[in-house]
């Protein structure tokens, strides 16, 4: 009985094989091939100003963390606020993205305390930011560190409003 499902198997592997061959050949009855949608968007229309669709929020936001340029520090405190840190690694990947741009970091305090120590307490306001700045990608060669201390008031008077806006680093473009 071995070779006679030899035999069996053989013709039935052959009458398929032209089957599939016979199939594969004729076209006559065949259904059209299924439409193929292309997915890729079109592209898009450039002729009217009303189908831009704006900067997209991300954008926005990188442009509204750019123009912040003034970080405010409690009372005689040197770090800056834990709220600034996305900002200031904004300004970071900025600089790096732009090797020849150059600010000045400048270090300010209210006139509470010594000359001598609201100069320091600038510098060391300017310099936590200096060290935020690098940390996140921006190059030391483009940063200069100035602290005017209590020379350069915001604003004058001795009340707490006045004294909060004079504690302050201030990016300036150079």
């Amino acid at each position: 009985m071995g070779t006679q499902s030899n035999t069996i198997i053989k013709a039935s592997l052959l009458a398929f094989t032209l089957t599939l061959f016979a199939a594969c050949g004729s076209t006559e009855d065949a259904e059209p091939p299924a439409e193929v949608v292309d997915s890729t968007p079109a592209p898009a229309d450039t002729s009217g100003a009303d189908d831009d669709p704006g900067p997209t929020t991300e954008e926005l936001e990188r442009e509204r963390q750019l123009a912040q340029r003034v970080f405010y520090f409690d009372f005689d405190v040197a770090e800056f606020k834990a709220e600034d840190r996305e900002t200031l690694a904004t300004h970071a990947q900025n600089l790096a993205a732009n090797m020849n741009r150059r600010i000045r970091l400048e270090g300010h305090a209210d006139e509470r305390g010594t000359r001598e120590y609201n100069l320091a307490l600038g510098e060391r306001r300017a310099n936590g930011i200096l060290n935020y700045l690098i940390v996140n990608g921006a190059s030391r060669g483009q940063i200069e560190v100035v602290s005017y201390g209590e020379e350069r008031p915001e604003e004058a008077g001795q009340s707490e409003a006045a004294y909060a806006m004079n504690r302050r680093v201030e990016i300036v473009d150079q």
